[in-house]
């Protein structure tokens, strides 16, 4: 289903007190009011998730901004209980089941057509207290191009080299939430263009891409990753993206388009772009067939950006100066990291108005690779241990990820807090 909201909301919500000032004077407002001036509000402050979060006597609503959860205000359980309901009937949620999660979703559009509609993906789980939502807001504007994902000019260049080849597999690996699909989809809007057949598989497709076919996973008619991926194949695609590889079968059959003239684009869920292999292996994937499949492994987390507009810098204590240059020898020239000085000035997070008082606004990747050439292939026949395979990859010039974000806080791009937060000290 649609919900209409008009665009003066995005206007008149700034900053997260504007929203609590908003959803509170409007409490008496018609629930449809109420519910539009909420998600109007999440996506004017570019949250990722909105989250409602029944208590004993009231609902906290929250938001995901950059990663990080903030408090807006509380809606009496009544009030909420009526948000619930029309919740789940914009999202085709059945109303009398209440004892078990329900997935749904809707279309936020709005009226005067500024900006593009935006699908919200909802979730209900049974608590204590009552049911919790969860709405995953996919705005269609966080989509970006490669060139504005945090990417050094030598990775720019390599990823957009190899999504240009014709065959092959390109792994991106990383938690949930670090960035992975979004890395995906700026491949495919790269990779797209008349004369190339793109289809994905997905659960469920987070973007829609015009000129590209999109499936979505349905466990209930048992159309899996496997069964889906198998059809797709004879659908005659040039390019194919598995939303994610969770089992033998998708790894095998993903390995097998690999090998015979598609090229592949996937995730994994490992720490590290040298545990894809080891991953891979563990589902039951042949090292014969790993090593010629794989064009390329890479490895992400997100990490927030500086506030342009209070960020600040100090000097660099001999502490931190040691840590970055412990962490940073070895680093390969080629790179061209910043030289550590004495007098080093790093950024430092303040907090205002324009980045609600966190010091932070969006977020940037922070990123490690390997390309699997015949050396690394030959290496991979053995089924080597992952450390191993990290040893072998960084002799030959990989920058870990902790260096590539090191690197990012000498360009003042973010600061060490987040980047040691992110990766550890």
């Amino acid at each position: 289903m649609i919900v209409n909201i008009p665009t003066s909301i995005l206007k008149e919500i700034k900053d997260i007190p504007d929203l609590k000032r908003k959803i509170e004077k409007n409490l008496k407002s018609s629930i449809t009011e109420l519910l539009e001036i909420i998600l109007g509000g999440a996506v004017a402050l570019k949250a990722s998730d909105l989250h409602f979060e029944p208590q004993k006597d009231q609902t906290k609503i929250r938001l995901r901004v950059d990663g990080f959860l903030q408090d807006i205000t509380f809606l009496n359980n009544d009030i909420y209980q009526n948000v619930l309901s029309r919740v789940k009937i914009l999202s085709k949620i059945k109303l009398n089941i209440t004892g078990r999660p329900q997935p749904g979703r809707f279309t936020i559009f709005f009226k005067d057509k500024e900006k593009e509609n935006i699908e919200v993906r909802a979730s209900t789980l049974p608590t204590e207290n009552g049911e919790s939502i969860v709405l995953r807001i996919l705005d269609p504007k966080m989509l970006i191009e490669t060139e504005n994902l945090g990417l050094r000019k030598d990775l720019l260049d390599l990823f957009e080299k190899e999504i240009q080849r014709p065959n092959g597999m390109i792994i991106i690996t990383g938690p949930t939430g670090s960035g992975k699909t979004t890395t995906l989809y700026a491949f495919l809007k790269k990779i797209q263009k008349p004369g190339i057949k793109i289809i994905t598989i997905e659960d469920p497709p987070e973007y829609q891409l015009e000129g590209i076919t999109q499936t979505q996973v349905d466990q209930s008619k048992k159309y899996t990753f496997a069964s889906g991926l198998q059809s797709i194949m004879r659908q005659d695609p040039d390019v194919i993206l598995v939303g994610e590889i969770r089992d033998s079968e998708t790894a095998k059959i993903a390995i097998q388009a690999a090998l015979t003239g598609h090229l592949v684009l996937t995730t994994l869920h490992t720490n590290d772009a040298p545990g894809t292999i080891a991953r891979l292996v563990s589902l039951e994937a042949e090292p014969v067939n790993i090593g010629p499949a794989i064009n390329i492994a890479i490895a992400q987390r997100l990490v927030r950006k500086l506030c342009p507009k209070c960020r600040q810098v100090k000097e660099a204590t001999p502490e931190e100066i040691k840590r970055i240059k412990d962490s940073l020898k070895n680093i390969p020239k080629e790179i061209g990291a910043p030289e550590i000085k004495e007098g080093l000035k790093l950024p430092k997070a303040k907090g205002c108005k324009y980045c609600n008082f966190t010091g932070y606004r969006e977020r940037i990747g922070i990123f490690e690779s390997f390309l699997v050439d015949e050396e690394i292939e030959k290496f991979i026949l053995n089924n080597p241990s992952i450390s191993s395979l990290r040893e072998k990859v960084i002799k030959k010039g990989m920058v870990k990820m902790k260096q590539d974000g090191l690197i990012k806080v000498l360009k003042q791009d973010t600061t060490l807090e987040e980047i040691e937060r992110v990766t550890g000290k």
